[in-house]
């Protein structure tokens, strides 16, 4: 009985500490953390996420999608993740404040989807871009039309792929404004500005992954998702992921073809007279990866910064 006693006393202490070691201590450290605001409480980080977003969280824990991809960017010491585009900063506590639970994840045998909906192209591929139709040269966009819109449409024939100028400069350039006096109409007009070169090298938001191939949705935006999701070696041939079928829909082609209606091909495409649709619960998912973004900076971490560019001339030779 004697040596019983202290036995029992030592197992218990030690499940005792580490309890405290391991729960008690940290709960009253980071347990009770609120999300980031400035001093007039409008840069409020995180925000909590739509009811979309969050039953597509749901969906996302019921298949197992944690099981190969993690939500949680290494600090430097740990690992390579800055380096590899999945995050301009390591995750921090703040960033899962809403999370219940958190899913950080332990394998990676797919990339790390902290930010990936900040890899999103800048336009939103949710909403449909309606065709443009042949028009003559500099003519102007139809009263009420939207500039982004005429920006954003294609011409026949164009890649789909992401186009570089911003929606303003594409107005600009279809839509002259008109003179105000003849003089100003008979002026000669001005010589271009040269356009300015990008700087060397990628950007440091833009991840280092494979390019579009023609005809494919732009990389990461919803309709590229819905694809990945339905055919992830349509997209990556070596890929090992499971596709998820069984949450789209085939069914006869019935009237207008939707805007959500997945664009396939080769052995991937539905039979004649019949299209692919994704269902509510695929909605959900690809609204919730479009979500994840941790790229807000926060006080209590650096965010990595690129090397400051050489100096030339007298800071040089100062130095």
């Amino acid at each position: 009985m004697k040596g019983l006693v202290p036995l029992f006393l030592g197992l218990f202490g030690t499940f005792a500490f580490s309890w405290i070691g391991l729960t008690v201590i940290p709960n009253s450290q980071i347990g009770h953390l609120d999300p980031q605001s400035d001093e007039e409480g409008t840069d409020v980080y995180p925000m909590p996420q739509s009811g979309m977003a969050e039953r597509g969280r749901r969906v996302y824990v019921g298949n197992g999608c944690m099981y190969c991809h993690s939500q949680q960017v290494r600090p430097d010491y740990a690992a390579a993740d800055v380096d590899r585009k999945w995050g301009e900063r390591r995750s921090a506590p703040r960033d899962y404040v809403f999370d219940r639970p958190v899913l950080l994840g332990k394998m990676r045998l797919g990339p790390d989807l902290s930010n990936i909906g900040k890899r999103a192209p800048a336009d939103d591929a949710n909403a449909p871009v309606a065709e443009a139709s042949p028009a003559a040269p500099n003519q102007s966009p139809a009263p009420g039309a939207s500039p982004v819109v005429a920006a954003a449409s294609p011409a026949a024939g164009a890649s789909p792929a992401r186009s570089t100028s911003t929606p303003a400069v594409a107005a600009a350039a279809t839509s002259p404004a008109p003179a105000e006096n003849k003089e100003a109409a008979a002026a000669p007009a001005a010589p271009a500005a040269p356009a300015q070169s990008a700087p060397p090298g990628p950007s440091p938001a833009t991840p280092q992954d494979s390019e579009t191939k023609a005809g494919d949705p732009p990389q990461y935006s919803a309709a590229w998702h819905h694809r990945h999701l339905y055919s992830p070696r349509a997209i990556a041939e070596d890929s090992n992921m499971p596709a998820y079928r069984f949450l789209y829909d085939k069914r006869r082609i019935s009237g207008e073809r939707p805007a959500d209606a997945l664009k396939l091909t080769g052995r991937d495409a539905p039979p004649e007279g019949y299209e692919i649709v994704p269902s509510y619960e695929a909605k959900c998912l690809v609204a919730y990866l479009m979500s994840r973004d941790q790229s807000h900076p926060l006080k209590e971490v650096k965010s990595a910064t690129p090397p400051s560019p050489p100096a030339s001339g007298k800071e040089a030779t100062k130095k």
